[in-house]
């Protein structure tokens, strides 16, 4: 491994060193280091111009008088449990198709397209509970919940395991490393959409709220709030995954590495990486907001170094890139994300590859607002001929609205003010919704379009697929 940060590192070292001003936006790319919970630090292309376990299974188990006489008791603390605040977006339906990457939806009717996610997660084996008000000594069930989610995560080692946590805050920095299976995910569920928040500790030894490494896991819901730094190291990413078949959805990751010195080591709210093996990983119906020091381009919104697919998401005010492709990223589905008020919208490229040379490849764009930036969407690195860019709107985007490589050509391009209800670059919390005088109304194909918006409303043929995050 040392060898072969070395060379990454040298990698990053010539090319910085050979870049003229006509070429940082296509040549340069970023190194990867290694912190010391062994975590690989994603970093981008340069844009600088540019437990044990012991918890009862409810759910496996039949009611009789014991478990009836207990619920009674604790009937308060139980409802904190009650999935609630989702509106109908959907959770893992825990069944994968032929390729083995993880869909959320088990199955969605042309009369009834909206499902719960009550409905939808699966009863699983293993169910933990954790609540702000538990113990670490207590059992984890739902009447004795755990108090951390450090606790929860030496209890959350075998496949078929959903971990319930209520609302509450709770100290982040946490490492996952089990693995569920195609037909057993491990699912973490804030059980209030945002309602369980991941603060940093008061002392952090590590840069990031969730480390994950397990393949088939999902992490739905939570609040990952870096604002408030305690001593110790501060936090650069948000949800990293280096596992395969992952899921992070719903969940609403902010302020992020805001007050970091700005360096080439790099950071990202949501990573999705390729340096252990990772594939097809699904980022899906996530607010992304005020990430990385101002101006600094080497901290991202969304960064993905490997397959997988980007639907639904918002993303505002990153420091570098809104959406970014790099190192081993191929067959890539890009659809339906809002990205505005950053310095770029969006990137597709591979560039300081870690076992590929092959570059971003077979990645599909469609049905996005990139709005409102400095650059729009842009093709670096290496990229191939297989790339499709389909009915977007990018606008406003000063230095560039969109620019390709190898003779590519957009199609269906919209290139007009997606006339959000209150948009601001500076307001705390922008309307990003539609007006109904929008372009963006019906503009969408419905090639790999998620069935919900970012709110849970439908998306299908009778109403018209909009571009963005939200339908009209």
């Amino acid at each position: 491994m040392k060898k072969l940060l070395t060379f990454a590192s040298d990698i990053r070292v010539n090319a910085m060193l050979c870049c003229s001003a006509a070429v940082l936006l296509t040549a340069c790319g970023g190194g990867m280091t290694e912190n010391g919970n062994g975590q690989q630090s994603q970093t981008a292309a340069v844009l600088t111009s540019s437990a044990d376990q012991t918890a009862a299974n409810s759910a496996a188990t039949a009611p009789n008088a014991s478990d009836a006489a207990e619920a009674q008791t604790t009937e308060a603390a139980a409802s904190s449990f009650e999935l609630s605040g989702y509106d109908g977006v959907p959770a893992s339906s825990g069944a994968a198709p032929a390729d083995g990457a993880p869909r959320l939806l088990a199955s969605i009717s042309a009369s009834s397209p909206t499902v719960s996610a009550a409905t939808t997660t699966p009863a699983t084996t293993y169910n933990y509970y954790v609540s702000p008000t538990g113990s670490d000594t207590a059992a984890g069930t739902k009447a004795a919940p755990f108090k951390t989610l450090a606790r929860a995560v030496k209890a959350a080692t075998k496949a078929s395991t959903t971990v319930w946590v209520a609302p509450g805050t709770y100290a982040g920095g946490i490492k996952t490393t089990a693995n569920g299976t195609a037909s057993g995910r491990i699912y973490w569920v804030s059980t209030t959409k945002w309602g369980a928040k991941i603060v940093p500790p008061s002392s952090s030894s590590n840069n990031n709220a969730w480390d994950n490494r397990g393949n088939y896991v999902s992490i739905i819901g939570f609040d990952v709030d870096g604002t408030n730094s305690g001593s110790g190291t501060k936090w650069t990413h948000g949800i990293y995954t280096g596992g395969s078949y992952g899921m992070i959805q719903d969940n609403h990751i902010h302020h992020i590495a805001r007050s970091v010195a700005c360096t080439s080591a790099g950071g990202s709210a949501i990573g999705v990486d390729s340096y252990y093996h990772g594939v097809k990983s699904d980022i899906v119906g996530n607010v992304v907001n005020d990430i990385g020091p101002a101006g600094c381009t080497y901290v991202q919104g969304i960064y993905v170094s490997t397959s997988g697919s980007i639907k639904n998401n918002l993303v505002y005010r990153v420091g570098a890139v809104g959406i970014h492709l790099w190192h081993d990223a191929t067959d890539v589905v890009i659809t339906n994300n809002t990205v505005t008020s950053s310095n770029f919208g969006m990137v597709v490229g591979g560039g300081d590859f870690y076992y590929t040379t092959a570059g971003a490849n077979n990645v599909y764009v469609a049905n996005n607002i990139i709005y409102d930036n400095k650059y729009g969407i842009s093709e670096q690195g290496k990229t191939g001929t297989a790339n499709k860019y389909v009915n977007n709107l990018v606008f406003q985007n000063p230095t560039y609205n969109i620019s390709l490589r190898n003779g590519l050509k957009d199609t269906g391009t919209i290139s007009s003010n997606p006339l959000f209800k209150a948009y601001s670059k500076t307001a705390a919390t922008p309307d990003f919704h539609l007006t109904t005088s929008s372009p963006a109304i019906g503009r969408g194909t419905a090639t790999n379009a998620y069935p919900t918006d970012l709110d849970g409303k439908p998306r299908n043929a009778s109403t018209g697929y909009d571009l963005g995050a939200y339908q009209h």
